[in-house]
């Protein structure tokens, strides 16, 4: 299998348009939480964008260090800029102008055409290290042409959530020795180590002023960083010019070319386990292994890059389709081994924070997407000895906590169904909150919570069923047929043929929003065949776009038809109809349930898919972007990778939903 099956190419026509070169992302991981991530111009448009961020706490405790090169040829005397840059009122310089193609070759590949020569460079991380090797190779057509390389190394050092600013502390003295250079501007932070096969290294010390990030522009965060330069490395390019950026330990330039086939070697076999077919899911399977990460002894999910950490929420979510879709059913079951440890009064916590090690417990709805998660995980495994010497009791205990009331007032009522919420908390997916005003509070049963409650009854059902446990067995199986009678009694919307997204004893929210397609979706379903076909046409003529299903319908008087502005617009659209990729997973599970076994729904799903597969091809290449804009053309919001997104998308294929070869 070769890596060129899911190769992502942009030509001249991207590549030489700086603004459509830079709305193009790339992303390289670690799996220890770790990233690089630019654009294809080569200026940084975001405060997240670096050749290094490094997880010192790994997953966690992510800090820039190397925020890039400038890069300058020196062709036979005459030197050309590389590089590009924003800066306040202009752009300089115009590297992207020699820029002929970009590529995803599997990592990020650019070709620069000067004067009949070409400079290909690539970067990547080095899996299960803070490491990341930057290569470049001279070709040229005339013979005796003497071309030299000059790098100078930005550098941020800052939490990745900040910016950079000159400052007299910062120390930029360095430590030379054969073949490496090392810095370490700040005592609190790691020494960052340059392994390379330079020529030449020159001290500088110098800073480089006001650089403007432009989506942090747009997004109402501070947006100039002042970045250091302590050096200025030089190359004959006789033979590739080779970096090896670390935080971890010195290692040696000559070690490139091992590193590179080593990292091809990995993602090839990826590719071959999961067994997928066709470069859209191929390219799927290396986005989805982008966001599986360390955590202790075990495994955990990033939820989306460049800014979040994991969630208990995204990761349940995701789990399905990062591992059990692509054949690494292990990972998954050391995912819920690791989230079984941090059960809480029944829950598992929501976030991880990057501060401190104090687990947060906000959320209704993640716990009940462990269920599902545990159930998926025996579909692929049978694996029943695991989950009943390692999960079994500590689920049943969260239905228990459920049963008798836990956090944020999150308990059973008289009708079975579950309640949730406290005033000031968010607690199911849409979670916005700004200040005191929380958005979308979603106090009482929400749809989403009572088809993950029933289902989880039934999971627990199926297990006690099997492990013997015959009281339990009869009271999951009570309270499922209790949840289910009461739910279709008063969830049902007559007037709109769709269910109430909320109910509370008061009254009954009629907002269209996609959380009701879950009753539809999930394995155990609470609803008639007439009912779930009825609620699959409401959210496909309502809320189904080419790249997901919209937050809220555009009839509503919230509606929000873009997400764009400062933090507290953002905030005010993000459940406002703003499309969110991942319930697509939802919808097209949905959608063949009510359409069983059919070459037009097949057809369907190929056509639905196939927005995404576009998708690849812009904002974050070769990811799917967390949000859209609720109206066309649906520009991509938000992470420019989400690991749900990805995760659903890639889970349907693997079903079977669509063409195997999509």
């Amino acid at each position: 299998m070769e890596l060129t099956d899911c190769m992502i190419r942009l030509g001249r026509d991207i590549c030489g348009d700086f603004d459509a070169a830079t709305s193009r992302e790339w992303l390289e991981t670690n799996g220890i939480g770790g990233f690089a991530s630019g654009t294809v111009s080569g200026a940084n448009s975001r405060r997240y964008h670096g050749l290094l961020t490094a997880a010192t706490k790994p997953p966690l405790g992510r800090v820039t260090t190397l925020s890039k090169f400038e890069e300058t040829l020196i062709l036979d005397g005459e030197k050309f800029e590389l590089s590009s840059n924003r800066f306040p009122g202009a752009v300089h310089p115009l590297g992207f102008q020699y820029l002929k193609e970009f590529r995803l070759d599997p990592f990020p590949v650019w070709v620069y055409e000067v004067n009949g020569a070409t400079l290909e460079k690539r970067i990547f991380m080095v899996s299960g290290e803070n490491t990341t090797v930057c290569r470049w190779t001279f070709k040229s057509e005339l013979p005796n042409a003497i071309c030299r390389l000059e790098l100078r190394p930005l550098l941020s050092f800052s939490d990745y959530h900040h910016l950079q600013h000159e400052t007299d502390q910062f120390d930029g003295s360095i430590r030379e020795t054969d073949g490496s250079v090392s810095v370490k501007p700040l005592e609190d932070l790691p020494e960052l180590f340059f392994a390379h096969n330079g020529a030449l290294v020159e001290p500088s010390g110098v800073w480089y002023r006001n650089f403007e990030y432009a989506i942090e522009k747009e997004r109402g965060f501070d947006f100039r960083e002042d970045l250091f330069q302590p050096f200025v490395l030089r190359f004959d390019l006789g033979q590739p010019a080779a970096v090896i950026v670390s935080t971890d330990g010195l290692r040696r330039a000559g070690e490139a070319d091992a590193l590179e086939k080593a990292e091809k070697k990995r993602r090839r076999e990826l590719i071959s386990l999961s067994g997928a077919k066709g470069s859209f899911a191929k390219q799927l399977v290396l986005a989805a292994d982008q966001f599986i990460v360390s955590r202790g002894d075990g495994k955990t999910v990033i939820a989306g890059y460049p800014w979040f950490s994991d969630w208990g929420r995204d990761t349940m979510i995701a789990l399905p389709g990062l591992t059990l879709a692509t054949n690494r059913a292990e990972i998954a079951r050391d995912i819920l081994l690791e989230f079984s440890k941090h059960f809480s009064e029944g829950m598992i916590p929501n976030r991880f924070p990057d501060a401190g090690d104090t687990a947060e417990y906000n959320t209704v709805d993640a716990t009940l997407w462990y269920f599902e998660a545990v159930r998926a995980y025996l579909e692929k495994t049978n694996d029943l000895d695991f989950v009943r010497d390692h999960l079994y009791v500590a689920m049943a205990e969260s239905i228990a906590w459920h049963i008798r009331g836990t956090r944020y007032g999150i308990g059973v009522d008289t009708d079975g169904l579950l309640r949730a919420g406290v005033e000031g908390v968010q607690l199911t997916w849409m979670d916005a909150k700004i200040g005191d005003w929380v958005v979308t509070p979603r106090i009482g049963k929400p749809v989403e919570i009572q088809a993950l409650w029933y289902n989880a009854l039934q999971v627990m059902a199926d297990l006690a069923g099997r492990f013997g446990d015959d009281e339990d067995y009869a009271r999951y199986v009570s309270l499922s047929e209790m949840a289910k009678q009461s739910f279709n009694a008063v969830f049902w919307n007559e007037t709109e043929n769709c269910l109430f997204d909320v109910v509370t004893n008061e009254k009954r929210d009629a907002s269209i929003r996609p959380n009701q397609i879950f009753a539809v979706s999930l394995p155990h379903s609470m609803l008639t065949v007439g009912r779930a076909q009825k609620v699959v046409e409401k959210v496909e003529k309502e809320l189904l776009t080419p790249v997901g299903l919209r937050s809220l319908a555009p009839g509503d008087p919230a509606y929000c038809p873009v997400y764009i502005g400062s933090p507290l617009e953002r905030d005010a659209a993000y459940h406002q109809g703003t499309v969110w990729s991942w319930p697509i997973g939802a919808f097209i599970d949905a959608l063949r349930r009510v359409n069983p076994n059919g070459n037009r729904t097949e057809k369907r799903v190929k056509e639905i898919l196939a927005g995404f597969e576009d998708h690849l091809r812009e904002a974050g290449l070769g990811q799917i972007s967390e949000i859209f804009d609720a109206d066309a053309p649906h520009a991509p919001r938000g992470c420019f990778a989400q690991a749900w997104g990805v995760a659903e998308v890639l889970r349907v294929i693997a079903r079977g939903y669509g063409s195997s070869e999509a």
